[in-house]
């Protein structure tokens, strides 16, 4: 030691000054002992290095504090300048510590500095222009030697080379520091970043939610990264980060429960209704379906079991709660399976609509499809009827479109999710329509003209009970493109025999109608135009006479 002491330029010391959580984040560049200063071996190594002969503290405020009561004033000193060309300015932290500014990841594989065994510079193993023009630091890496310190990179980071960091640093002019608005940039950055991800978060969905805090942790890194390697500024990152994901969390945490909550309100409200599948639906937007009244257009479905009660007269109590049960049961799954809202049981009725709460384009498609798939269930269902001994089943379906009120309705004791005006009424006279005309279903105008993807027999134009306009009413055959030739030449001959009918050529009407009757010999449709033939017969027609059959009840004329 005394033969280095003597030959060195000048002395440093290197004591550490590790942070609360021990960690080593900045090195103290000068220290009084006694009535003199002291440079640490970064500053001293620097400044022989640059030719500079003279330290000099900068104060925050030039005119009120000199170089003599330094000692007392450390938080006012912001930085220590060389007298070097040009002049170093070192920003140092409070008790004049400089930020360390790691550029290796330490030790001899750590990619920052060339390490040499001294060894081989005592036994002359290394060229000397290996060493020529270049810092040399002596220390020690063995972790025996107890200079392995605490630092962000590491528990065994070789205390000389934090030196080494703190002197490249000082050379290349990129000394990491604080500015004295970090604290306030830090409570900006929270302020602002927490307000824009409160709105943003709340609005968005869990994809959305993921993507927006992942870009903006993206964000808050980068421009972190940006200020400490543009301007050599150390700013806040972890409270601003962990801001960020505790926002995140709760959005997500909260987002669940009021989601939950929200999707078993959907399901409390409208399971009974609706199906599943509408249900995962409604799921996604449940702020979008309330039970409050609204007007919209519908399609609404009526559907009786013909002679019900002569069945229920002729069946036990338990074999009839068996039968009604299974028809309800095959009905109200066909209706909820396509996209349909049960409405109500109305003894043997059932009461449905579609369009609601679900909105859906086609409802008036999904209404006639569901209508006819319902006629081929109940064949099927009366065969195995009719096995068990029990009465044959036969339905008839009322559809029609129109603008309803749909909504929660009822009394202050009891409400229901319903549907409420005159297209309502009309769905239901069109069932009750069914039996004169002998058909499964009957369709209203506006229905066949929302669902022109069936072929249609126009049954008649009627004026029903409580209505003064009349109306054209339809069945519906099948898909039209799924119509053969005979039904298609059959529909033609039925609608040149209503012509025929409304022009009052009595003989042409019959002619064709009973041709009809030759090939569906039990249509009750084509009879009823025959007995009114022989009707208007006998009986002449006054002359405003519009071809219109006016129904005095729900079911007869």
């Amino acid at each position: 030691m005394p033969e280095l002491q003597k030959a060195a330029i000048a002395g440093g010391f290197f004591n550490p000054s590790p942070d609360a959580d021990g960690v080593i984040r900045g090195i103290p560049l000068l220290a009084k002992y006694g009535t003199g200063y002291y440079e640490a071996l970064s500053l001293a190594t620097a400044r022989i290095a640059l030719n500079a002969s003279k330290v000099k503290p900068v104060f925050l405020q030039a005119d009120g504090i000199n170089s003599q009561s330094f000692l007392n004033n450390y938080g006012s000193i912001e930085a220590i300048k060389l007298n070097s060309t040009p002049n170093k300015r070192i920003p140092v932290e409070p008790l004049l510590t400089a930020l360390i500014h790691y550029k290796s990841k330490g030790g001899p594989n750590g990619g920052g500095f060339a390490y040499v065994s001294a060894s081989d510079v005592i036994k002359k193993h290394l060229a000397v222009d290996k060493l020529k023009e270049k810092i040399i630091l002596i220390g020690t890496t063995a972790a025996g030697l107890k200079d392995l310190r605490t630092a962000p990179l590491g528990l065994d980071y070789p205390g000389v080379e934090m030196h080494a960091n703190v002197i490249a640093s000082i050379l290349d002019g990129d000394v990491k520091q604080r500015s004295d608005s970090t604290r306030g940039f830090e409570v900006i950055q929270v302020c602002l970043i927490g307000l824009l991800l409160s709105f943003a978060l709340s609005r968005f969905k869990a994809l959305a939610a993921v993507l927006c805090t992942t870009a903006m942790l993206a964000l808050v890194i980068a421009f972190n990264y940006w200020m400490y390697q543009s301007f050599n500024l150390v700013q806040p990152l972890a409270t601003v980060l962990l801001l960020i994901v505790a926002l995140f969390v709760f959005n997500i945490t909260w987002g669940y429960l009021v989601e939950s909550r929200k999707l078993r309100g959907v399901v409390r409200r409208f399971g009974e209704y609706v199906a599943p599948e509408l249900v995962a639906v409604m799921a996604e937007e449940p702020d979008s379906y309330t039970m409050e009244g609204e007007i919209r257009e519908l399609t609404v479905m009526f559907s009786d079991v013909r002679g019900f009660t002569t069945i229920s007269e002729s069946m036990s109590a338990a074999d009839l709660r068996e039968y009604i049960n299974i028809y309800l049961t095959a009905m109200s799954e066909e209706i909820r399976g396509n996209r349909g809202t049960l409405d109500k049981y109305i003894g043997d009725c059932v009461m449905a609509f579609w369009g609601a709460p679900v909105r859906l384009e086609d409802h008036a498609r999904l209404a006639v499809a569901s209508a006819l798939k319902m006629q081929s269930i109940a064949q099927g269902l009366s065969v195995d009827f009719v096995k068990r001994g029990w009465p044959a089943l036969k339905i008839g379906v009322g559809l029609n479109t129109g603008e309803v009120r749909v909504g929660d309705m009822g009394s202050k004791i009891r409400l229901a999710y319903t549907v409420m005006g005159d297209a309502v009424n009309l769905s239901s006279r069109l069932e009750g329509i069914t039996k004169v005309y002998g058909v499964g279903v009957v369709v209203g105008e506006a229905t066949k003209n929302a669902a022109a993807e069936f072929a249609y027999r126009e049954l008649d134009r009627v004026r029903v009970k409580g209505k003064t306009r009349p109306i054209s009413i339809f069945e519906p055959v099948a898909i039209a493109t799924d119509i053969d030739d005979v039904q298609s030449a059959l529909l033609e001959l039925w609608h040149q025999a209503l012509d025929d009918f409304r022009a009052q050529q009595w003989d042409v009407a019959e002619k064709s109608f009973r041709s009809y009757l030759e090939v569906r010999a039990e249509d009750l449709a084509a009879q009823v135009f025959l007995e009114r033939i022989a009707h208007y017969r006998q009986n002449p027609l006054p002359a405003d006479w519009d071809g219109v059959a006016t129904f005095v009840s729900k079911f007869s004329e």
